[in-house]
């Protein structure tokens, strides 16, 4: 409104139209252009014909009185597979000819792999638990593809059932006991006093994988059931406040990286006859195994990651 004009004179100016643009306040078509209401698209193809162009598109590509390079690279792929397949029957065949008789004396197995893990398993792991020295030094190599496996399995699980969290809280807002408990006094009050039992003895199994029957996986195996049980009893949005998707991935992705960089500084330096600079320490003593001992804490992160995973993309589809 203009202070030196009324309202009917202030509207025929072109600061009234100004002012009324960069405010919004007008519809700049309204009433100047002639405006038609929409209509839907609709394709003139029905669904059944344009299944039917695609196939005919597809049947021209393949076909092979025609493409002529598409007929002999089906010749020549049907014959490699063939001869593929042949040619690694008979190497295995060969190598099974080649093996040792079951049960011979002069078998490796019989008298050597395991004569040295017994004799030599403390002195060249430092750990008390020859199992765990076999596994983790002898074998680390081969329990880090085992780690691979759990990895690539999640990660699996991750792409087929991962859904996001703002659809996930969605569907629970629509029915609020589809993921969460209810007022469930008993589950609650015996996870109370369970959980911190069972995440104690895992750390306990971790940890003293080297001096007694336990380690990565079986103490990673209790951890992940304690945190399946926790959050069966307290509900997701409590266990999302110190364990969430972001510190997930996190966890899991160090833990493998680590193990993977440990191991191969330490196959390396062996293999090289180089000092690695790792203590075995003393053997019975908690800090004592060399690596053994930091392998068993990857792992069983490793396995508890998996198991709590794998429970909550199963039921809700998130972490």
């Amino acid at each position: 409104m203009s202070r030196l004009k009324n309202d009917e004179e202030y509207a025929k100016t072109k600061a009234f139209h100004f002012f009324r643009w960069m405010k919004g306040t007008k519809d700049p078509y309204l009433d100047e252009v002639e405006m038609q209401p929409g209509v839907p698209y609709q394709d003139s193809l029905t669904l059944e014909e344009i299944m039917a162009q695609e196939q005919q598109t597809m049947e021209k590509v393949y076909d092979t009185e025609t493409n002529k390079w598409i007929a002999f690279f089906n010749k020549v792929y049907s014959v490699s597979s063939v001869l593929f397949c042949l040619v690694l029957a008979g190497i295995m065949l060969y190598m099974v000819a080649t093996l040792p008789r079951f049960g011979t004396v002069d078998r490796p197995i019989n008298n050597e792999v395991s004569q040295v893990y017994i004799e030599n398993g403390i002195q060249d792991t430092g750990a008390v638990n020859i199992v765990t020295g076999m596994i983790l030094n002898y074998r680390a190599f081969d329990t880090f593809g085992e780690t691979c496996v759990l990895f690539i399995a999640t990660t699996c699980v991750m792409v087929l059932l991962m859904k996001e969290e703002e659809k996930i809280r969605a569907d629970k807002s629509l029915n609020d006991r589809l993921y969460e408990p209810k007022n469930d006094v008993i589950l609650k009050n015996v996870a109370f006093v369970l959980v911190p039992i069972v995440f104690i003895f895992g750390i306990y199994v971790i940890l003293n994988g080297h001096l007694s029957p336990g380690g990565g996986f079986s103490g990673g195996a209790m951890i992940g059931a304690g945190m399946i049980l926790y959050v069966s009893a307290y509900g997701f949005d409590k266990m999302q406040k110190f364990f969430n998707e972001k510190t997930y991935k996190v966890v899991k992705v160090a833990a493998l990286c680590t193990y993977c960089v440990v191991i191969t500084y330490y196959l390396f330096m062996g293999a090289n006859d180089f000092n690695n600079h790792i203590s075995l320490g003393v053997p019975g003593m908690i800090f004592s195994a060399g690596i053994i001992l930091w392998l068993n804490i990857f792992v069983g992160i490793e396995v508890a990651c998996t198991m709590y995973a794998f429970y909550a993309l199963f039921r809700r589809g998130g972490l």
